[in-house]
């Protein structure tokens, strides 16, 4: 993954107040921790950094007055109505060291026909270096059929990558329709005709 630059500025107010004020002058408010130093408190650009903080596990340089300081994001705060970040964490990294993060796990194709998938973990846990580190993983569900299973030991890791979670962790069951699904598409096959039928004079 690669990284992204932004400009930070260090903060030297904190609490509500100065929180609204940052982000009425479009900053975000941040906390740099790690490696035993003193935590950094900074300010964002709001729109650079949402943009950045889509992506999992988003690597960000950030450039405090003339200084690159490398780091992940590893807590992002929103607000609950509005969903606009409030507040980063992030964790300072070295480039080469290895850090432990949850990565996604995309389900990827179609099964078959008369079969579902139930995807039961969403993250695995890995192992990589801070700057390599792979912004999803996919497992291919395509043709399977009902009865078969995937597991986290199925998942094809990129080259420097370590499994953590336990390679017996079920990341997808498939399965043929439940009894409730199955009912729910007859009522709803039945419902379309009666719809449509004319109203008794």
């Amino acid at each position: 993954m690669a990284d992204i630059k932004l400009a930070a500025q260090l903060r030297t107010e904190f609490g509500k107040g100065a929180a609204r004020r940052a982000r009425r002058a479009n900053q975000i408010p941040a906390v740099i921790y790690g490696h035993g130093a003193e935590p950094l408190h900074i300010a964002l650009p709001e729109r650079e950094t949402t943009r950045a903080a889509r992506a999992a596990n988003a690597l960000l340089t950030l450039d405090i007055n003339g200084e690159e300081h490398l780091a992940l994001v590893k807590d992002i705060q929103r607000d609950p109505v509005l969903q606009i970040i409030e507040h980063i964490d992030l964790l300072t990294v070295r480039r080469g060291e290895k850090v432990t993060v949850d990565i996604p796990v995309i389900l990827i194709g179609e099964v078959a026909p008369g079969a579902v998938s139930n995807q039961e973990a969403n993250v695995v846990s890995v192992e990589a270096e801070a700057t390599h580190l792979p912004a999803h993983l996919e497992v291919s569900i395509e043709g399977r059929v009902a009865g078969q299973h995937l597991h986290a030991s199925d998942l094809e890791l990129p080259k420097g990558v370590s499994l953590l979670t336990d390679a017996e962790t079920l990341i997808v069951n498939i399965s043929e329709p439940s009894v409730q699904d199955l009912g729910e598409e007859s009522e709803g096959a039945e419902a379309a005709p009666a719809a449509e039928a004319p109203a008794a004079e």
